[in-house]
C-alpha cells in the first residue's frame, strides 16, 4: 500500500498565503511522518513555496488546459511545473469547471504529474473515474470549512465512492475532505477505504498548525 497522503489546501487564507505559505511549507517539511504530505498552495507562492521547503510536494490549486499564447488570466500547466508544482487540484467546490477541461488537462500534463479532481458525492466521482485521473476527491460543499467532517457526518460519501470509483479504474486513489481536522479523522477516513485526505482550515486557520499537522499523521 502506498503512503496516506494528507493535501493541505491553502486557499487564500491569510495565514497560508504569501510569506505565510512559506513559513507553513517549511513546518510541513518538517514533520517526521511515512505519510505523503502535500501543500496546494496558489499560483503566485508556487515558486517560493518550492524553494522555501525543496523536500515538500507543492500542487498548483488549479491549472487550464492552455498553451503559450493569448490566455490572459489562465495558469499555464508548464510554467506551474517550471515554478516547482508536480501536481494539482482541479474542479474544486470553489473553482468548479467542465468536465471536459479536466479530460482537456489530463492530456496536457506530462507522465507523472498528478491531478487529484475533486467531487461532490459518488455520482460525480464516478464520472470523473472515467477520464483516469491520478486521484480523485470526494468532498460534500456543505460541509467544506465546518467542524464536522465527512467522515463523521456521512461516512457512506466516502465508502460508496470508493466503491464506485474501483469499479471503472482500481488505479485511481479516492481521497477524502470537508471538516477533516484530526488524526482520528483521517484514520476514519482510511479505514473507509480512502487512500488520504484533502482539507485547508483545519490546518490553515490553527493557531498551531505544526501540532495539528503531528496530530493529523499520529495514527498512521
Amino acid at each position: 500500500m502506498s503512503a496516506p497522503l494528507i493535501v493541505v489546501n491553502c486557499k487564500t487564507y491569510a495565514q497560508a498565503s504569501g510569506i505565510a505559505a512559506e513559513a507553513l511549507a517549511v513546518e510541513m517539511q518538517a514533520i517526521d511522518t511515512n505519510a505523503r504530505l502535500v501543500l496546494a498552495a496558489s499560483a503566485l507562492d508556487i515558486a517560493s513555496v518550492a524553494s522555501a521547503a525543496p523536500d515538500l510536494e507543492v500542487w498548483a490549486q488549479h491549472l487550464d488546459p492552455v498553451g503559450y499564447g493569448s490566455n490572459t488570466g489562465r495558469i499555464h500547466p508548464k510554467t506551474a511545473i517550471e515554478r516547482g508544482a508536480t501536481g494539482t487540484l482541479s474542479n474544486h467546490a470553489e473553482r468548479k469547471v467542465p468536465i471536459g477541461q479536466i479530460d482537456e488537462l489530463l492530456a496536457a500534463l506530462p507522465p507523472g504529474f498528478d491531478l487529484c479532481a475533486c467531487a461532490a458525492d459518488p455520482k460525480e466521482a464516478e464520472a470523473l473515474a472515467h477520464l483516469a485521473p491520478p486521484m480523485i476527491a470526494v468532498e460534500p460543499p456543505e460541509l467544506i470549512g465546518g467542524d464536522i467532517s465527512v467522515t463523521t457526518s456521512d461516512p457512506t460519501v466516502v465508502s460508496s465512492s470508493v466503491e464506485v470509483v474501483r469499479k471503472v479504474d482500481s488505479g485511481i486513489d479516492v481521497l477524502c475532505g470537508a471538516g477533516v481536522k484530526t488524526g482520528e479523522d483521517v484514520a476514519a477516513a482510511l479505514d473507509l477505504g480512502a487512500a488520504g485526505v484533502l482539507l485547508a482550515s483545519g490546518v490553515t486557520k490553527a493557531d498551531d498548525p505544526k501540532a495539528v499537522l503531528s496530530d493529523l499523521v499520529s495514527k498512521i
